[in-house]
């Protein structure tokens, strides 16, 4: 059995980074991912698998299926975004030199996406031949827009999956386990006064007005401060006022980047800045927010017993717009993604799909559902 499931993964494995030269070579910039995920759903049909599509996003469930058992989702995104000005090679030639495999995408997320597309082929398989082994089910799903965090991606399609209780984020995180992650809300503020000659006593300057809203935005601390994440943080990025040298101006604009934290709702923060300042406040959005997991989650002690370590996320995933318990995983570096000669290292994703297959097996997280431990809004 240690043999056949052995040359199973590494069948799995060489067919994962085959299916990843394929989607390097198709350029799949968010809001234009029709052939990838053409390509994707050809793959998946191939193994005789039920796929279904709704716009750019192909998704499949097990075909062995048990409405008792908790269902984990496995998901992550096949767009990318545009190559970066420095590239010295062919962005989309999937080159392998030296131990990695080189081109857009192939770090964020493609080693992740297709890693997590060899352990559902092999799960399905598995539960397929030993329904006893079976403790869950599984969703699969290749999202589009994550990139650009678009309502035509993981948000669109969430409403056909159904119920899910747990899912796994395939992002780079060097195979450690990212169980927290900011949450993202952008507001854009306006400051009202009136106009007047700079040479007289005139007017009501909106610039100076502004001045104290923007300090309280540079020095308030929330009260509530997360113990994953730490404080919500707010930066003014952006200000607007003024139309020529001689005239006060009667208005000022300016945007404050907002990233948010699981011990607050996007709303929540919202309110608390309304209450203590003086401008016009108008939110862009309120759908990026924080999410965690327990500490105490049995996929996270799994992952904990496996040699892996925990860490908060500063950057923001599909994460943000799943309303249920998640956690982000994957193969690859972070610190790769969207910088020029992008690459995986090829061991990184037989690494991850080894994990992802470790982390799954026997995995019963039935008792922390019905416990209803989220942590996530």
């Amino acid at each position: 059995m240690l043999k056949e499931k052995t040359v199973a993964i590494a069948t799995l494995t060489a067919q994962a980074i085959e299916l990843l030269q394929q989607l390097i070579a198709t350029p799949s910039f968010s809001k234009e991912e029709d052939a990838t995920a053409q390509i994707i759903a050809d793959f998946l049909s191939a193994y005789r698998l039920p796929v279904q599509r709704l716009a750019n996003n192909v998704w499949c469930k097990s075909t062995v299926w048990r409405n008792d058992l908790p269902v984990i989702l496995l998901n992550s995104h096949h767009d990318t975004v545009k190559p970066n000005p420095g590239y010295t090679i062919n962005p989309f030639q999937p080159l392998i030199k030296e131990g990695k495999l080189y081109g857009l995408g192939s770090n964020d997320a493609g080693g992740s996406l297709v890693a997590l597309i060899a352990t559902f082929i092999y799960y399905n398989h598995l539960f397929e031949q030993f329904p006893e082994k079976q403790t869950f089910n599984l969703i699969l799903a290749a999202t589009a827009e994550e990139e650009i965090s678009g309502s035509g991606g993981i948000e669109m399609l969430l409403p056909h999956l159904g119920k899910i209780d747990l899912g796994i984020v395939g992002e780079p995180t060097l195979t450690q386990l990212a169980i927290a992650e900011k949450g993202l809300m952008v507001i854009d503020c306006t400051v009202r006064g009136k106009a007047g000659h700079a040479a007289r006593e005139e007017g009501e300057n909106a610039i100076y007005k502004a001045l104290k809203d923007i300090e309280w935005f540079r020095t308030y601390r929330f009260p509530k401060v997360s113990p994953l994440l730490g404080e919500v943080k707010m930066s003014v990025t952006i200000i607007n006022a003024g139309s020529q040298h001689n005239v006060v101006p009667e208005k000022c604009t300016f945007t404050v980047d907002i990233r948010t934290t699981d011990v607050y709702r996007n709303t929540e923060v919202l309110d608390i800045i309304r209450q203590h300042v003086a401008c016009e406040v108008k939110e862009r959005s309120f759908r990026l927010n924080a999410s965690g997991i327990s500490p105490e989650h049995p996929i996270v002690k799994r992952g904990i017993a496996l040699g892996k370590t925990t860490y908060a996320s500063p950057t923001t995933s599909d994460q943000a717009l799943m309303p249920f318990t998640t956690i982000k995983i994957g193969p690859g570096d972070s610190a790769r993604s969207h910088s020029a000669d992008e690459y995986i290292w090829l061991h990184e994703i037989a690494e991850g799909i080894e994990f992802y297959i470790q982390l799954l097996d026997g995995l019963n997280i039935a008792e922390k559902i019905n416990q209803q431990e989220k942590l996530v809004w």
